[in-house]
C-alpha cells in the first residue's frame, strides 16, 4: 500500500483528513507536534484518535515554538481573545509559519519513508484569517518540497501535498466525517484547553456553527 503522511493536530479538521487518507488505500503514518502550546488536551486528542484508526505509526515531535511565542498558543502572557467568527483580521491565535515548519518536517518524514502523499486538513473558507491555510501557501510549500528533496529534485518522483478541504467548510467537513465513521467526541478544538470547551474562543464558534450547519450534535456536548 502507498503510505501517507497525515499532521494530525487532534482537531476536527485533522481527524476528517486522517480518515480520507484512509479510505482512499493509504497506509497512514500521523505526525503531531508538542510545539510548546498552551495546552496537552488536543496532544491527548491526537493519540486517542491515531489509536482508534489504526495508523501504521504516529509521532509527536518536539518543536518548542514557544521559546519565542508570538502567539497566544505559545506565549502565556497572550491572552486568547474571545471569538469572532466574522473577523478579517490576524487572530493572536496565529502562529507564526506554524504550517510551514510543520509541512517541512513532514517531507522530511516523507521522504525517508518511501512516501510521497502528505496530507493536511486546512481550508481557506472557515480559517479564521490564518494566512498559512491559503491555496497559494500549499502550492508554493509543494513546489519548494521538491525543489529541496532528493525524490522531488532529482528523481523525478515528487511528494505531493493534499488539502482536500481547501474549498470546504467546516460543515462539510463534519459531514464526509460522518460517512467515514471518524469519532468527533475524541477530537478537540478549544484553544484554552480545560476539562471542557470554553464555547467562546473562535475554534469553538466556529465549531459549534459547523455542526449547526451540518445538522448533527456535537458529541463533546453530550460529555
Amino acid at each position: 500500500m502507498k503510505k501517507a503522511i497525515v499532521l494530525l493536530s487532534g482537531g476536527l479538521d485533522s481527524s476528517v483528513a486522517l480518515h480520507l487518507a484512509k479510505s482512499q488505500g493509504f497506509d497512514v503514518y500521523a505526525l503531531s507536534f508538542d510545539y510548546g502550546q498552551r495546552h496537552e488536551r488536543e496532544l491527548q486528542s491526537a493519540r486517542e484518535t491515531a489509536k482508534s484508526a489504526g495508523v501504521k505509526e504516529h509521532h509527536i515531535v518536539n518543536m518548542r515554538l514557544d521559546l519565542w511565542g508570538g502567539s497566544a498558543l505559545t506565549d502565556q502572557s497572550i491572552e486568547v481573545e474571545n471569538g469572532d467568527v466574522t473577523r478579517t483580521d490576524i487572530p493572536v491565535t496565529y502562529v507564526p509559519a506554524r504550517n510551514m515548519v510543520f509541512l517541512s518536517v513532514a517531507a522530511s518524514y516523507a521522504e525517508a519513508i518511501g512516501s510521497r502523499d502528505i496530507f493536511i486538513g486546512v481550508s481557506q473558507v472557515d480559517y479564521s484569517g490564518y494566512v498559512d491555510c491559503r491555496q497559494e501557501f500549499i502550492d508554493a510549500m509543494e513546489a519548494a518540497i521538491n525543489k529541496g528533496t532528493v525524490c522531488g529534485a532529482e528523481m523525478d518522483d515528487p511528494i505531493h501535498v493534499h488539502a482536500p478541504f481547501i474549498d470546504k467548510t467546516k460543515a462539510d467537513e463534519i459531514r464526509l466525517g460522518m460517512e467515514l465513521g471518524v469519532d468527533f467526541g475524541l477530537t478537540w478544538s478549544c484553544y484554552r484547553g480545560g476539562e471542557k470547551s470554553c464555547g467562546t474562543c473562535d475554534s469553538c464558534l466556529l465549531r459549534a456553527k459547523a455542526f449547526e450547519e451540518a445538522g448533527y450534535t456535537d458529541p463533546l456536548l453530550e460529555k
